[in-house]
């Protein structure tokens, strides 16, 4: 059993919870590689969907990398080979979404954690920042790169320069964040968020997923649609794509199965 995190299967969604909060939820490699294997399970599971990612506590999403730990083993990070930091920041093979709740502090690598998920659902006590150029690093668990690409490079180098922290509802004006809620109801409406992305059909979630991402690899918004996107000829040939316009055209709701 995982010893600094924990998951939960309730049908289709898979709630993952960071479970350090004592450390403010910060990583060390151990739980590193305990979350890698748990996004591992998320990712082979056909029978799950959607993931959410969370806390544990009331104080912290995650601090981030653990400092002291590293500071005490002479700056070795020890990143899972496959996931990266907390199993997500270099996942880049996995198209089913998956959700941040982030329920109070995401610093550092825990910010980037979150800019790795596809959706950020925010606590309004929620605080989000970029520090490591304040302690002498910088954020390379994606953040310098992501940030720019989601909400613009003069925005997000406001952040990434300073280490300035942002509050949840300036996360939300800047873009990164989806929805803010009162601190009780962030998993509330994060499951919500879940819950309506798996009334639609699995495959098409992730074929439009992996369009929309491996797009922004093209210079040009026609040279992306003349891609080509495994997870489309998936969904093609699925019997999803079937059962969709027959379900709507029998006017009932459509039985999915994920192929």
């Amino acid at each position: 059993m995982p010893e600094f995190c924990h998951a939960e299967r309730d049908g289709r969604i898979f709630t993952v919870t960071i479970d350090r909060p004592k450390s403010m939820n910060a990583l060390h490699p151990p739980a590193n590689h305990e979350l890698d294997a748990l996004f591992n399970e998320f990712a082979k599971d056909d029978d799950l969907w959607v993931a959410i990612i969370t806390g544990a506590g009331d104080r912290a999403f995650s601090a981030g990398n653990d400092l002291k730990y590293t500071a005490a083993n002479e700056g070795k990070l020890g990143l899972p080979a496959g996931g990266g930091f907390a199993g997500l920041t270099t996942r880049f093979d996995c198209w089913k979404p998956v959700i941040a709740a982030v329920n109070g502090v995401a610093m550092g690598g825990g910010f980037e954690v979150a800019l790795a998920c596809d959706l950020i659902i925010a606590s309004d006590r929620a605080v989000f920042a970029l520090p490591e150029p304040r302690v002498g690093l910088a954020a390379l668990a994606g953040g310098v790169h992501r940030l720019p690409r989601q909400i613009g490079l003069k925005r997000a180098l406001g952040m990434i320069l300073t280490g300035r922290r942002v509050s949840a509802e300036e996360g939300k004006e800047l873009g990164f964040v989806n929805e803010v809620v009162p601190h009780d109801e962030v998993m509330t409406a994060a499951r919500r968020w879940a819950e309506q992305i798996i009334e639609c059909a699995p495959l098409s979630v992730r074929a439009s997923k992996q369009a929309a991402m491996q797009g922004l690899d093209h210079a040009s918004v026609a040279e992306a649609m003349d891609g080509r996107y495994d997870e489309i000829a998936r969904l093609f040939g699925s019997e999803d794509f079937r059962e969709g316009p027959l379900a709507f055209s029998e006017k009932r709701d459509p039985v999915w199965k994920g192929r």
